[in-house]
């Protein structure tokens, strides 16, 4: 029974991560197709690529390491793996449907908490003690901050480069900044799967705890990172283009040396918070970008109103998630 459950959440937890993939392509292609200096197949054929790149090249796993200590080891079992895992997709598949950039590694983080919560509920435990409070009000702190690191960040870069090329032909500028855009955007795609395949490896990795199959602080297995980082390569392969049309062009008009300065802010706060184990929201972040270079012109060239929708679908995520897993449990607790 153990290891059919565990067959059925890695199977689960890969498909998350493909649909993590398509999901959040648009972090990564969204200025580089809106500026056309790629085609969407060219876009997502690149971003793919240095997804999986990332594979390579991290091999500190910080940020899974956050993630699985999200519930305390008592609280977890496969049916709260199972229940986490089903509401993250089920709420990744609703904000895709309907063109909502919403984060798939808080929809995770929601869902594994609330999962939790409800089996501690059913022991008879204080709910709030079932999770690691350090960790989630970390991830509920960056909610708030990674679109603000990206913004500042974001806005610098913009006036040093206005600043760097204020003598340049504006021809000229434009083309070096479409090359340039290949550079920031593969940045970008590589910060993104270091950042987001990490958040399913954690679950694995608990999963396999969960199993008795290896023990807390064993060696991940390589098998992990490696279907991860497949898995959201071939999802980001996919494409999203209902969320690529919202960040690309109803956030702000971007230009390429707008786009260069967001994919490189992006870039920045991903790489940052990586290093320190923080599984922030690549679209957060990346939207926090666009926000900054779009007040260098004016604070009415940000379409506020798209903006703060997207804020909305930022809060409701975490909460609504949890609700979801903790039905799924209930459900399962039922069905045993």
């Amino acid at each position: 029974m153990v290891t059919s459950l565990l067959v059925i959440i890695v199977i689960l937890a890969l498909l998350f991560d493909y649909t993590n993939g398509f999901h959040d392509a648009a972090n990564s292609i969204a200025t580089i197709v809106s500026t056309k200096v790629l085609t969407p197949f060219q876009a997502v054929l690149m971003a793919a690529v240095f997804n999986f790149a990332a594979y390579f090249f991290i091999k500190d796993h910080k940020v899974a390491n956050t993630v699985s200590k999200i519930v305390i080891e008592q609280y977890v079992t496969l049916h709260v793996i199972l229940a986490g895992l089903v509401a993250a997709i089920t709420w990744n598949l609703i904000t895709w449907w309907f063109g909502i950039p919403s984060s798939s590694s808080h929809t995770l983080i929601g869902g594994f908490a609330g999962a939790g919560m409800t089996n501690a509920l059913y022991l008879g435990v204080n709910v709030v003690k079932a999770v690691e409070m350090q960790y989630v009000l970390k991830i509920i702190a960056y909610i708030v901050l990674a679109p603000f690191i990206g913004l500042i960040i974001a806005y610098i870069v913009t006036i040093l480069i206005l600043h760097l090329c204020k003598n340049a032909r504006p021809a000229v500028a434009e083309r070096w900044f479409k090359r340039a855009q290949l550079v920031s955007s593969a940045a970008l795609s590589f910060a993104h799967g270091g950042n987001d395949a990490q958040k399913v490896m954690g679950i694995l990795y608990v999963s396999l705890i969960a199993s008795k199959i290896i023990k807390a602080g064993d060696m991940m297995p390589e098998w992990i990172p490696l279907a991860c980082y497949s898995a959201i390569a071939a999802g980001t392969m996919s494409g999203g283009w209902k969320i690529v049309k919202t960040m690309g062009s109803k956030i702000t008009k971007v230009t390429p040396l707008e786009g260069v300065s967001a994919e490189t802010a992006g870039a920045i706060t991903l790489f940052i918070t990586e290093r320190f184990g923080i599984p922030v929201s690549t679209t957060h972040t990346i939207t926090g970008s666009i926000i900054g270079v779009g007040l260098t012109k004016r604070v009415s060239a940000v379409r506020w109103g798209v903006t703060i929708n997207l804020v909305w679908a930022w809060i409701i995520t975490i909460p609504i998630s949890a609700l979801i897993a903790g039905c799924v449990f209930a459900l399962l607790h039922f069905l045993a």
